[in-house]
């Protein structure tokens, strides 16, 4: 007599979003597998699990558009289940429950144990570090806190991800140590706010001492830190930066806008002539240093005068790296109050023109690295090229050095010494130092 064959489950996660979602992600699949579960990342598999974003306007769509694409294939018998999580999820789960019922369960940001339970798995509580990573096997996101406590009036993430919770240090090393292991040579820090790190468990401000401790490390090479807020910065920092090879000369500080007005507004807590006065601080304690910046155009009552006031200062501070962002007016924001009085033409004009002057200075940038030589990392083989970057360079949003493969053959992962060529607005040609 012939048995019904059970049909094994793959579990199929999707990420959508930043990088701390990724990382998310990454600790799910991590405890599905330590259920012996089979997962996989953004492949078929007959359950998915949706990790959603719901910071601004294009995000949520994208979010909605995935869930609804899914849903459909369970409509259509082509998958069996649909779990929705992360952020949307958290911030929407009554209208997303009503209006998209055929998702078998929404889970906000903090339940990951209901989730495992759903997904027929035990959320294990001694897996400090233990993720199955989805990136390129030489890097990997390091989220050291968890939620902000800034009071930014544009910004939904603290109704999404609560308070500022840090991680504590000796669970952070684990962690890296875990990831050596497995190959991992560059630690990209993320969190909410990096620079508030330490302050709820240590009473202090503990970056400083954290890099510190993942510096000694073996088998990490490069340190990277993402999304420092400027307010209070924690000066020791630099020094380490300064003395600590480790440490890239390299910070991502998000500073928004810089009229006093607007930044007023935004509830930022500076000034412009307070964050002037940090970037060259920066600069004078690493003069190396590579600084990335995100701003915000037609945040409301932007007028023209707020608009060249920024348009001159991107001029004048010169930023090696610079993203621009359209103001998105998201509802439960103190911004949410005030009228969205800029007009999406005026807003997409403004962040054109800003990217247009950023495109100049890194084009004039790169110029003056021609017939230099840099140690780069090698990510991936991209057509005829191999694709690195520099100690000054995160992956995905910045620049890449690319490398004749016809000339040279190297390995995904490693680190090698290239003289650049020829430089265009975003990307360096190189070849490799014999």
């Amino acid at each position: 007599m012939r048995t019904k064959t059970l049909k094994k489950n793959k579990i199929n996660v999707v990420t959508l979003g930043c990088s701390k979602n990724v990382y998310d992600s990454e600790v799910l699949m991590g405890q599905l597998r330590a259920s012996n579960k089979e997962v996989v990342h953004e492949e078929e598999g007959n359950i998915v699990v949706i990790n959603t974003c719901g910071f601004i306007a294009n995000a949520k769509e994208e979010s909605i558009n995935t869930i609804l694409e899914y849903v459909q294939k369970k409509e259509e018998g082509l998958v069996d289940k649909v779990f929705v999580t992360g952020c949307l999820s958290e911030r929407y789960k009554p209208d997303l429950q009503k209006e998209i019922p055929n998702v078998d369960e929404y889970f906000g940001t903090t339940e990951l144990p209901g989730l495992l339970k759903a997904l027929g798995a035990d959320y294990k509580h001694e897996l400090i570090g233990e993720r199955i990573t989805t990136t390129p096997k030489n890097y990997a996101y390091f989220k050291i806190a968890e939620g902000c406590d800034r009071p930014c009036s544009f910004c939904a993430i603290p109704i999404m991800r609560g308070k500022h919770r840090s991680t504590p240090m000796e669970d952070l090393v684990i962690e890296a140590e875990k990831l050596a292991a497995k190959g991992v040579k560059e630690l990209i820090l993320i969190a909410q706010d990096l620079t508030y790190y330490g302050l709820d468990l240590y009473k202090k401000r503990n970056l400083a001492e954290l890099l510190q401790k993942l510096a000694k490390v073996e088998g990490i090479e490069w340190i990277r830190l993402h999304y420092a807020f400027p307010t209070g910065f924690p000066m020791d920092v630099l020094e380490v930066m300064r003395n600590e090879p480790k440490i890239c000369n390299y910070i991502d500080i998000p500073l928004q806008h810089i009229s006093d007005s607007i930044l007023k507004s935004m509830r930022r807590g500076t000034t412009k002539a307070k964050t002037t006065k940090l970037l060259e601080d920066f600069r004078a304690a690493v003069p190396e240093m590579t600084i990335r910046t995100t701003l915000i155009v037609g945040y409301p009552g932007e007028s023209e005068e707020d608009f060249q006031t920024l348009k001159q200062w991107v001029k004048d501070m010169r930023f090696e790296r610079l993203g621009c962002f359209t103001y998105s007016h998201e509802e439960n924001t103190h911004a949410y109050n005030l009228e969205d009085d800029v007009p999406e033409d005026v807003k997409m004009d403004r962040a054109n023109q800003i990217m247009e002057i950023q495109s100049q200075i890194s084009w004039e940038l790169n110029q003056l690295k021609i017939g230099k030589e840099f140690r780069v990392v090698i990510d991936r083989k991209e057509g005829g090229y191999f694709v690195g970057r520099t100690e000054f360079d995160s992956p995905d949003v910045d620049n890449e050095v690319l490398i004749n493969a016809e000339d040279d053959y190297l390995r995904t992962g490693e680190f090698f010494n290239v003289k650049i060529t020829a430089a265009e607005d975003f990307d360096l040609y190189a070849e490799v130092v014999k």
